[in-house]
């Protein structure tokens, strides 16, 4: 075992070395996201490996269940990076924590988004998004607060929520804005992640989350301006007829590639699009580590992930 990852790593830094191309991570939770943050990684965008052997990063630490579910990593123009996650499935706060080499974190803590609104019943899925244009972070997340916005049709397994986007910025995660609310497209939607696309316009992928009739598919919506926030006419389903889930954008080349989780299928898909606009499902092309769930990938130099490579 230890001399074929021996080769591996050998291969795949003889291959870095020879291409200055991108590389990209993938972080990750498996089954209820109890043990904590797991990490893949790709050189093209299709093919994903676990690291570490598939054994976890950082191990949660904060929230009643100390769930480590849906985590989502920003680095920032120093090299630090900064993760957040859910912590629990009725929890007020989310986890953070931030790392210089994603292998080191300092001591996790409780931000506290929601502890303002007695009736929130969850903060779930925060996404991070650095916004080179202001300089500051977003972090976004879904909420359901009962008779705060117009009702849905729901299952009885999901009767009472009813999600909408809220926000808070930062620019040194020490001090935030106030909660606000950040994306109500008047049906109920959850793990909504913003990338910035080629042509300097911000894309917005997310998803429906209405029960009855289901939707439980992916959607996007575009804008030119983060301050003025995102059109709530959002597009068709770009995902086909499975329910899909925790949306993952990631500019590969000339290809916009969202991956998800198709949750019932227990398996990961993707579909990708070269003008944002028409849509193919490569599901079939797209290899992921056993049991991945929910997500973000983002874009890596060279030394870090060969560094990563180096954990046995």
């Amino acid at each position: 075992m230890k001399k074929q990852f021996l080769v591996t790593l050998f291969v795949v830094l003889t291959c870095l070395a020879k291409a200055q191309s991108p590389v990209y991570l993938f972080s990750y939770f498996i089954g209820n996201g109890a043990d904590g943050l797991h990490l893949a990684y790709s050189l093209d965008g299709l093919k994903w490996e676990p690291l570490n052997q598939g054994k976890p990063f950082l191990e949660p630490t904060v929230g009643k269940d100390k769930l480590m579910r849906d985590p989502s990593i920003c680095q920032e123009p120093d090299g630090t990076f900064h993760l957040v996650w859910t912590t629990g499935w009725w929890d007020k706060i989310i986890g953070y924590s931030s790392s210089k080499d994603l292998m080191h974190w300092t001591e996790q803590k409780a931000l506290p988004v929601m502890v303002d609104e007695p009736e929130a019943k969850n903060a779930w899925a925060p996404e991070l998004f650095y916004d080179k244009a202001t300089k500051e972070y977003y972090i976004i997340w879904a909420t359901t607060i009962p008779g705060r916005h117009k009702e849905v049709q729901t299952s009885d397994s999901e009767k009472g929520l009813n999600h909408r986007m809220y926000s808070v910025t930062t620019k040194d995660f020490k001090r935030f804005s106030k909660t606000k609310l950040y994306f109500d497209p008047e049906f109920s939607v959850i793990d909504a992640a913003i990338i910035q696309q080629a042509n300097k316009e911000y894309m917005m992928v997310l998803k429906n989350e209405n029960s009855n009739p289901p939707e439980k598919n992916i959607r996007i919506t575009t804008t030119k301006s983060l301050a003025k926030g995102f059109p709530t006419n959002v597009s068709k389903p770009i995902t086909g007829n499975y329910w899909a889930e925790g949306p993952a954008p990631l500019q590969v080349g000339e290809y916009m590639y969202v991956y998800f989780d198709k949750y019932r299928d227990h398996k990961y898909g993707a579909v990708r699009s070269k003008d944002g606009i028409n849509w193919e499902d490569v599901s079939d092309l797209v290899s992921f580590p056993k049991g991945v769930r929910h997500g973000t990938a983002f874009t890596i130099n060279q030394t870090v992930l060969s560094n990563l490579l180096k954990v046995n």
